[in-house]
């Protein structure tokens, strides 16, 4: 069966980063589909899912949140990976440690929803023509930097775990019969006693025997 990347995205970083998942999971040798969730038809066709969704106000777009909803109950019987693409290596100065809190967030309120194996939280490519003018004050105010953020070594890093996880666990192969003598268990080993040898004190007294001896 196939693996459904499914993302939803505001600017396009999230569909970037699910492309790239997508890319890493074929390479592991898996069957990938990527798609809008938007664009989802039959979720029971999946035997596994990467969902991914943009942040806005410290929360999953709306069409992310429904996905969820709507394909809970299959959600619930197949293994999920969560990601959600915000900002936080824009971050400076004091707000900086704000990203490890916004990620603990969003993952409490997702496995509300969901028991997802994991979340983890990206940063994504952020631009002036992302916010409104009022944006850009704010974002000045917090010393936030424009930049692409995307951390694609630790996302293809992510993606190759997940591939490992839904690796079929190898089986032990049985050892080999041993080649010849089967010793059934418990079996004690005869000990097999050697003959004595004659000693010259031995035969010095035999020489030494009276006649009515014999």
């Amino acid at each position: 069966m196939t693996v459904l990347v499914a993302y939803a995205s505001a600017h396009g970083s999230t569909r970037s980063i699910a492309e790239r998942i997508g890319a890493v999971l074929t390479e592991h040798g898996e069957q990938v589909e990527v798609s809008a969730m938007s664009g989802v038809g039959n979720a029971g066709a999946y035997k596994a899912f990467v969902l991914g969704s943009a942040v806005h106000s410290r929360a999953w777009l709306a069409e992310a949140t429904c996905f969820l909803e709507r394909e809970r109950a299959i959600l619930a019987e197949r293994p999920v990976w969560l990601f959600s693409v915000g900002m936080p290596a824009a971050l400076r100065g004091p707000w900086r440690g704000y990203g490890p809190k916004e990620e603990a967030l969003l993952a409490d309120n997702l496995h509300r929803t969901l028991d997802a194996r994991e979340h983890r939280l990206f940063s994504g490519a952020f631009r002036r023509e992302h916010i409104p003018l009022a944006g850009h004050l704010i974002c000045r105010l917090l010393g936030i930097r424009y930049g692409d953020y995307r951390d694609w070594p630790g996302i293809d890093a992510w993606a190759s775990k997940i591939a490992g996880e839904l690796k079929p666990p190898r089986s032990v192969p049985a050892p080999e019969p041993a080649v010849g003598v089967v010793v059934p268990p418990g079996a004690a080993v005869a000990e097999i006693e050697e003959p004595e040898q004659e000693t010259d004190t031995d035969h010095d007294n035999n020489d030494h025997r009276h006649p009515e001896q014999d």
